[in-house]
């Protein structure tokens, strides 16, 4: 889209035979968020049953339009004077945010261009109904919502493989705080950023609090827009990546579109554009299971194909589901004490030895186990390089 020439939206209907079209409807985000689509699909409803009859659609009067909401908005935040809430908001991001580091450490496939593409790929996401269950019962213990111990559990995880024990992850709010706002086609929702502080090797349950105080305030502090936040506290710019986080994490609550127009089966089709917006984003709802009204946690992962490859990333949602699980089960138990390997990690590491996991395990950790062959014969070769002109001995690589 050219903002300054076009109008944000468009749409084509394609005719693929006598009994089947796709009707293609393109948004830009600056026009729509996700909860935009539910009164979209149901003015396109009335429309079209309006059409199909020779009349022209009637909608129900709106209570408010767009611009009244950026009028309404500009009015809470007021002037950038001590007292007003701007102030009190940009103080307190300023604060939350200082020494944010540049960049998270994750576990790459390959090194971050000095200039991102932003070419992704999306895989599906989805938890089994038990462990939905158990992680709806800890929030429930804790007094948190799913998304707060889903975040807790990620950032946990990403700490575990080395990102450190500052872990900034982002996340959308839907920016509709007034009833009146929520039959609007607009651009309403925030981003804000999560800091979770993993030091000290806190417990899953102590973890949930952490990030339950952060998301807190981090919601009484949603107003101010993140790219005016991100143009006042001036991190340092990369072309490499995102500004302040490059991880983000949402659980949608906001209900799905439901197209139904009079006559017609109608089917909606996602569509992989081929983008990832930061290195992985979790896309997530809550959905039914289909195995006795059960509900499971659901979605896609976005991911930066420039960094990632997708079995790194599959085995990264998979490491991820088996902490939850260890982590549920037990929330007392300190993060770093769950073994990160996951029963794939296992069978690999069986496979490797040419022992079966079945078997009882050679005593001595995989160190002391090097040493004894180093010891025994350090003249034997021990490493060869893949073109074969270099080699080490045990001696040397020990």
């Amino acid at each position: 889209f050219d903002l300054a020439k076009e109008i944000p939206v468009r749409a084509a209907l394609f005719r693929l035979g006598a009994h089947d079209t796709v009707l293609l409807l393109p948004l830009h985000h600056i026009a729509a968020d996700g909860w935009s689509l539910v009164p979209l699909a149901e003015d396109l409803t009335t429309a079209y049953a309006a059409r199909c009859e020779g009349e022209a659609p009637r909608w129900a009067p709106l209570p408010v339009q767009y611009a009244d909401y950026t009028l309404w908005q500009r009015d809470l935040l007021g002037v950038d004077e001590p007292d007003s809430l701007y102030r009190r908001q940009l103080d307190y991001w300023t604060k939350q945010l200082a020494g944010l580091p540049e960049s998270l450490e994750l576990p790459m496939d390959r090194a971050r261009p000095a200039v991102a593409s932003f070419a992704g790929e999306v895989l599906p996401v989805e938890f089994d109904a038990e462990l939905t269950d158990a992680i709806r019962q800890l929030a429930l213990r804790t007094g948190t919502t799913v998304s707060m111990v889903l975040q807790a559990g990620l950032a946990g995880l990403l700490s575990r493989l080395g990102a450190g024990h500052d872990i900034p992850i982002g996340s959308p709010i839907a920016g509709r705080t007034d009833e009146a706002l929520n039959r609007l086609v607009g651009f309403f929702v925030n981003t804000w950023v999560a800091r979770v502080d993993t030091s000290g090797d806190p417990s899953l349950a102590e973890l949930v609090d952490r990030v339950r105080e952060v998301s807190l305030a981090a919601y009484d502090h949603q107003d101010i827009p993140f790219e005016h936040l991100v143009e006042v506290l001036n991190p340092v710019r990369s072309t490499a990546h995102h500004p302040l986080f490059q991880v983000s994490l949402a659980l949608q609550n906001n209900l799905q579109p439901a197209f139904r127009l009079p006559g017609l089966e109608v089917v909606h089709e996602p569509v992989d554009i081929g983008i990832s917006r930061f290195d992985l984003f979790l896309n997530l709802m809550e959905r039914p299971s289909g195995d006795g009204g059960r509900v499971q946690i659901a979605g896609v992962v976005e991911y930066a194909t420039e960094l990632f490859d997708r079995e790194t990333v599959l085995e990264l949602l998979d490491r991820w589901q088996h902490m939850l699980r260890r982590w549920v089960a037990a929330p007392d138990t300190p993060i770093g004490a769950v073994d990160l390997l996951t029963p794939a990690d296992l069978d690999t590491l069986a496979r490797w030895s040419g022992r079966d996991r079945g078997t009882d395990r050679a005593t001595g950790s995989i160190p002391g186990r090097f040493a004894a062959v180093a010891a025994a014969s350090p003249d034997a070769v021990a490493l060869v390089s893949a073109d074969g002109a270099e080699s080490w001995t045990y001696r040397e690589l020990d």
